[in-house]
């Protein structure tokens, strides 16, 4: 239901800004510019989106079947079970969307898009099965999506790898504030969805699990903001990431050549759903990303931007953060469009100043909520999304908030 408004907000919203151009100020082509983005961005979703990522989906669904026959997600399962078991009430603790969505959040936390995806598809299959109303998103389902579109990541490969292409001095030097962003819009949107769905927050499981990774998380900064220079950061970053999402399906075909398992035929069988999920997912693809490009062609997102500045000077506000704002705005609607727009700010404000910093941690601090919605919900035909798009831009929010805090406090200095 929030996806049928917000679509038709996005609509209305481009047609009276267009509307307003064109009597106000005689721009004749602003019509023209909402069409010419209608059919370039339903062209992209199936051409440069969708095809790309029915490869990635069939690839995946292959691994995850050999990993499923050899016991690996089983393996998973026992080990986060428990935890898995308070945050998922209505999910049975041997049932395989435990382990699956445990591989998406792994993937998700090394920064492996292209294994992320296929992986929590599958684990969102799993859940539909256990769902009782199909058209309409079960808690757990709304649960899984909300922690999958704040983003969890340790090793944000991909940001560093556009600072170094841009030629920034120090490419690495968002790893920490990365880190604290995108962990503190997990940890509110878990609390949020939580408190909403009456979970017990105050269960020894559960805090121990939280305390458990939040001293990981701050070990590993530690360690690496202590004893790694800056290019070594990065340089482990790219390795470790790399490394581990070849390590997957190696470990997985020879768990299945232990246990006897014809490998080849399993991901046969496991890929040949690939196309299916990859069919059923390119109508919402095509519906939200074409709403996107008509409200941004609009340059909706430039008024936006202009009313901030404006409330930002009238309270007597540093107004630096509002250059980088556009990655933010961005960021909840398309996942492209935001590192686009971030890769614009740090070539027009210089990668290495502070609107070029904050849009890389911007990038880092959540995922495309409204893309996520529409792509997870919609393979598996779920029409009523319920709390899950508030929840998920609550958790957007808290990144976005956090992102630009931490920025002041590391990157302050800088112009």
């Amino acid at each position: 239901m929030a996806l049928n408004y917000i679509w038709i907000a996005f609509f209305i919203i481009a047609f009276v800004i267009a509307l307003c151009k064109l009597i106000f100020l005689g721009d004749v082509d602003a019509f023209k510019v909402l069409v010419d983005g209608i059919f370039s961005s339903s062209e992209a979703s199936v051409m440069k989106i969708a095809l790309p990522l029915a490869g990635n989906i069939v690839l995946w669904l292959g691994i995850m079947n050999i990993g499923e026959r050899a016991g690996a997600i089983n393996f998973l399962t026992r080990i986060v079970g428990p935890f898995l078991s308070r945050l998922f009430p209505g999910v049975p603790k041997d049932h395989p969307a435990n382990g699956q969505m445990m591989m998406n959040f792994s993937a998700n936390l090394l920064g492996l898009d292209n294994a992320a995806t296929p992986l929590g598809l599958k684990a969102m299959g799993s859940l539909q099965e256990l769902n009782p109303d199909k058209e309409t998103a079960s808690n757990a389902q709304i649960m899984f999506l909300v922690l999958h579109t704040s983003g969890l990541q340790l090793l944000p490969v991909t940001i560093i790898a556009q600072r170094f292409v841009l030629h920034s001095k120090d490419p690495a030097d968002i790893f920490l504030p990365c880190i604290i962003a995108t962990y503190v819009a997990t940890v509110i949107g878990l609390l949020a969805v939580a408190i909403k769905q009456k979970i017990n927050l105050w269960d020894r499981v559960i805090i121990s699990w939280l305390g458990g990774v939040t001293a990981f998380i701050s070990l590993m900064v530690w360690y690496f903001t202590t004893n790694l220079t800056h290019e070594q950061i990065s340089v482990v970053s790219k390795v470790v990431s790399n490394g581990l999402l070849f390590a997957i399906p190696v470990i997985f075909i020879l768990g299945g050549v232990w246990k006897k398992v014809n490998v080849f035929e399993a991901f046969i069988d496991g890929a040949k759903g690939g196309f299916d999920v990859a069919i059923k997912i390119i109508p919402y693809m095509v519906a939200m990303l074409v709403a996107i490009s008509v409200f941004r062609s609009s340059g909706a997102l430039d008024f936006l931007n202009d009313g901030l500045r404006f409330v930002v000077t009238k309270l007597g506000l540093d107004t630096r953060f509002v250059d980088a704002m556009p990655v933010a705005y961005m960021k909840p609607l398309s996942g492209s469009g935001s590192k686009a727009m971030s890769i614009d700010i740090m070539t027009t404000f210089k990668v290495d100043s502070f609107a070029g910093h904050l849009a890389s941690v911007f990038n880092g601090s959540a995922d495309t909520t409204f893309y996520i919605v529409a792509l997870y919900f919609g393979s598996v035909g779920i029409k009523k999304s319920r709390y899950a798009i508030p929840a998920g831009l609550i958790a957007d929010l808290a990144g976005v908030i956090t992102a630009i805090l931490v920025s002041y406090l590391f990157f302050g200095a800088l112009k």
